[in-house]
């Protein structure tokens, strides 16, 4: 078993309106084969039995599929492990004595609750303006029974792994959630079922998404390379198209 000693450099955040800081901890033997989320978990044990409060984190499946965990590790959104998401990173991609800095996703849509623990009801939000399908599809069909080529359902499916963890605004200098939106207006208005709505849905989710206090797209594409579904740009501009057909249509009715 290899072991490393290693510092955590961890904003800290008492509530919403508190000022926040960086706190420096001290951790012995870690584990290598220990993933992240484990680390702090020891992180935590040992803050409790000295009486100080531990880390607020987010955290779920612990499996990269919901999309609950997420943060800042020494300026990479996940930490510095391509397609994973933080909860799948293990200490092995550390070295002894090195000092991680982790610190919470940083956007004004994204307002910090409490230590690294952020709000992305703001994800939420946009789901709900436009997310969704009204059509009645009845039961479950077979897959061949669907008109639909196997390339766009492939691409449809690349949309549909978006978890919605916020790596892509973390990542984003003007802090723009275009990835997410984009990805989401991708794998809906693809498939047979979504293109009733298509134009409508688009046109609440953007409206939606800049209400929120995201930033626009300058093109830097840090979101696709950050996000641990690598989900590619390319929806972004496939959003952009058809925001542009939704705005024409609202002009000339």
């Amino acid at each position: 078993m290899k072991t490393i000693n290693i510092t955590v450099k961890v904003w800290r955040q008492e509530n919403a309106v508190a000022k926040g800081h960086f706190e420096d901890y001290k951790l012995t033997e870690i584990d290598t084969d220990m993933s992240f989320l484990e680390m702090l978990d020891v992180l935590n044990e040992g803050l409790t039995l000295s009486g100080e409060l531990p880390l607020a984190f987010d955290s779920d499946c612990r499996e990269g599929i919901c999309g609950m965990c997420g943060a800042v590790v020494n300026g990479e959104p996940h930490g510095p492990v391509k397609a994973v998401t933080i909860c799948q990173l293990h200490m092995r991609s550390f070295t002894d004595g090195q000092t991680l800095v982790i610190e919470s996703w940083r956007s004004k849509a994204f307002p910090v609750i409490k230590d690294i623990v952020v709000d992305r009801s703001a994800f939420d939000r946009i789901m709900m303006a436009g997310g969704y399908i009204s059509v009645k599809t009845g039961t479950t069909t077979d897959a061949n029974a669907n008109l639909i080529t196997s390339d766009i359902a492939e691409e449809a499916m690349d949309a549909a792994q978006c978890i919605g963890c916020g790596a892509c605004v973390a990542a984003c200098p003007n802090a723009s959630a275009m990835l997410f939106v984009g990805a989401k207006v991708s794998h809906l208005s693809l498939l047979p079922q979504g293109k009733i709505e298509c134009v409508e849905r688009v046109r609440k989710m953007v409206t939606q998404m800049d209400k929120e206090g995201f930033g626009s797209c300058s093109n830097e594409y840090e979101c696709s390379v950050s996000c641990p579904k690598e989900i590619n740009i390319s929806h972004i501009a496939r959003m952009n198209r058809k925001m542009i057909k939704a705005t024409i249509k609202s002009v000339v009715g």
